[in-house]
Order: C-alpha cells, then sequence, then structure tokens
C-alpha cells in the first residue's frame, strides 16, 4: 500500500485541480491520498466526485500557525469539516490571506519590482491566495529562477525584504481544535531549517503532551541527518511518523508518492479519527 498524505490543489497553492490531483494521484500508483489544501476544505466535493476506483481519499487540510515567533504548519486530518469553532478559525486565516498578499505586492513593489496585484490574482485563481502565488509572480517577471529562490531573505522568507506576517493560529488551540472536531493532528515538515527558524525540540515535546499525534519526517525539506533525528524524538514522544510528498503539482519539482507513509500508521490515523473518514473511490466522473 503506497499512502501520500500532503498534498496541494489549486482550492490553495496547487496547480492541480482537486479532480487533477486525484487522478494524477491514482496513475502515480497511489492507493492513498490526502488533500491538505491550506487552511480550507473547499477542494473535498470536487476531488470525491472524481476519485477513481482503487484510491481512497483522506480528507484534511494544513494549518497556518505560530509559536513564539516562528510560523508553523500543522496537518489536519478527518476531522468534521462543518465544526463550528474550527471552522471560525480557518476562516479568520483565510481571510486574512488577501491584505497580507496585497501587502507583500506593495514591499516588492517599493523593493523596484513590478508585480502588480492583478498578476498575483489571477496566479491564485480560485486558491486561497499565499506566498507560493507571489513567488511563481517572480518567477515569470524574470526575478528569480523558481518559486524556491523566492523563499528567502531577499524576497518572501520569514523576515525577508517582503514579508508581511498573517493571523497565525497558536500550535496548541489547533491542536485543541482538530481534536475537538475529531481529528489527528501532525506536524508538517517540523525540520525544513531552509524555509527560516524552526520550533525547538521543547516545543514539540510540549505539543506532544497537548496531544499532538504525529510529525512528518520524510519530506523533500530534511536531510538524512534531520530525519534520523526526528524520527528519534518521535520515539521518544511517542509520536506517529508520516512521510509526505508535499505535492503542489509544477510549483514544485517533488513528484506525488516520493516521500510515503507507512501503512500501519495511516491505519493508526484513521483509528483515531471521529470527525470523518476515509473515501473510497468508486470510479469517478
Amino acid at each position: 500500500m503506497r499512502v501520500d498524505l500532503h498534498c496541494h490543489s489549486t482550492a490553495s497553492d496547487g496547480t492541480d485541480t482537486p479532480a487533477e490531483l486525484v487522478r494524477n494521484a491514482a496513475a502515480a500508483g497511489l492507493d492513498v491520498v490526502a488533500i491538505t489544501d491550506h487552511d480550507t476544505t473547499r477542494g473535498y466535493g470536487e476531488a470525491m466526485a472524481a476519485l477513481p476506483a482503487g484510491l481512497t481519499l483522506v480528507t484534511g487540510a494544513e494549518l497556518s500557525c505560530r509559536i513564539d515567533g516562528v510560523s508553523l504548519h500543522m496537518l489536519a486530518y478527518l476531522f468534521d469539516p462543518e465544526e463550528p469553532e474550527l471552522l471560525a478559525e480557518r476562516e479568520l486565516v483565510r481571510d486574512d490571506r488577501v491584505p497580507r498578499a496585497r501587502g507583500m505586492v506593495a514591499r516588492l513593489q517599493d523593493l523596484g519590482v513590478p508585480v502588480t496585484w492583478e498578476q498575483v490574482a489571477r496566479i491564485a485563481g480560485d486558491g486561497s491566495v499565499g506566498r507560493p502565488h507571489v513567488a511563481t509572480a517572480l518567477v515569470e517577471l524574470g526575478v528569480v529562477a523558481s518559486v524556491d529562490d523566492a523563499f528567502t531573505g531577499d524576497w518572501l522568507a520569514d523576515g525577508g525584504r517582503a514579508y508581511v506576517e498573517k493571523h497565525e493560529t497558536d500550535p496548541f488551540e489547533a491542536i485543541r481544535l482538530v481534536k475537538g472536531a475529531g481529528g489527528v493532528t501532525v506536524f508538517a515538515h517540523p525540520g525544513a531549517s531552509k524555509r527560516g527558524r524552526t520550533v525547538p525540540e521543547s516545543a514539540i515535546a510540549e505539543m506532544a503532551a497537548a496531544g499532538l499525534d504525529g510529525i512528518e519526517v520524510d519530506h523533500m525539506d530534511h536531510d538524512a541527518d534531520t530525519r534520523v533525528r526526528l524520527r528519534g524524538l518521535a520515539a521518544d514522544l511517542g509520536l506517529l511518523v508520516t512521510g509526505s510528498s508535499d505535492y503542489h503539482g509544477s510549483r514544485k519539482t517533488v513528484a506525488l508518492g516520493e516521500y510515503t507513509t507507512d501503512p500501519e500508521v495511516y491505519g493508526e490515523i484513521t483509528r483515531r479519527a471521529t470527525g470523518a473518514f476515509p473515501v473510497p473511490g468508486t470510479g469517478g466522473i
């Protein structure tokens, strides 16, 4: 069984529509795929309608969080998308994305970059606008060679020249909200130091004590030493270990299924969840 638990569609900052994402996941030989768009569940309906036979969909989201000035992402799986407290928090984060992106455009313009809000809005389409859309605009303008190259101190990395903060959820509150909605939480790419400052292990231990279920270890932004360290930390704290592609379509070079989660860990995630259940494919439309 091949399980990829971290993928994005055009509902946030991926380039595949939700329907294309599940079809491409089946074509890549996956048995299970999770849709984890940023702070939104808008892709669920389209993905379910197109779900090929033989592929199971795990519904989820990637929640924007911050602790002690450090941004982090919390993967939430199989929660009730209509639970009011978690829904209200997701909407609060999502609604702050537009003014934040406009602020980044303004800062880039002050730096002499001829980017416009209209360009970024066109790239984002119906998705939840975020830094990858601004980064894509910089690629289009020839300012940087790739989306990854835009995530530096010169441009859009945390604390970078064009960085603008947005509302982000306290991770302990995110864990509480997701658990209250019957879901399971996994700290996404906790050792991705090239993205900026990372959360210290002491804070991860505190999150584990507060109910965090797991950490994402096998990820393109973790080198071999980081994976070894994180596996040891997970063992010490009793946390589940996941692996995922963090697929964004053509916006990143990583392929669907390039990193995967052990089927036994996937089974434990589904056992812990009470807010929703994996959706088996019936052939799609």
